[in-house]
């Protein structure tokens, strides 16, 4: 859940943009998971400007050999959420990049305890970059990650 003080930074947030349509086109379609989500079995949730949720149930297929899950995983999760938190911002012709990805990890994950849920918001956005911060949270509401990003906004298609 987004705290007040959280969000998006400055006045006038175009309420609907194609990054957010794109986004809750998503979120209507049956299958619900393209790409990375299909992959580690998470999915979109929640999209509004600016803020994303994504859940997922880490199994034994996304463990490390010492039996806990990943860190990768926790990872992904706090890095789509942030990148389409700024996805949700943007319009038609506008890319962006992860620069940087800050990843902490308060708790670990371990398989079959239950859903995790990952909130993305922007902090700040820029003309050419953008700021977000994630929160990870087990089934029982515990906070098991936190990450940071760096976005690089771009134009469509541009490497």
């Amino acid at each position: 859940m987004v705290e007040e003080g959280q969000g998006v930074t400055g006045a006038g947030a175009p309420e609907e943009t194609s990054g957010l349509a794109r986004l809750r086109a998503a979120l209507a379609r049956p299958s619900g998971r393209p790409g990375l989500g299909a992959t580690l079995g998470f999915r979109l949730v929640a999209a509004d400007p600016g803020r994303v949720v994504f859940e997922g149930e880490p199994t034994v297929d996304h463990t490390n050999p010492l039996g806990s899950v990943h860190g990768g995983y926790a990872a992904a999760l706090l890095d789509s959420a942030m990148g389409c938190a700024l996805q949700t911002r943007l319009d038609e012709g506008r890319g962006y990049g992860t620069v940087e990805l800050q990843v902490a990890y308060h708790r670990p994950l371990s398989p079959g305890r239950g859903r995790v849920r990952a909130e993305g918001w922007i902090v700040t956005l820029g003309a050419r970059l953008a700021f977000a911060e994630a929160t990870l949270v087990d089934a029982r509401g515990r906070l098991c990650a936190t990450g940071r990003s760096s976005l690089l906004l771009r134009a469509s298609g541009a490497p």
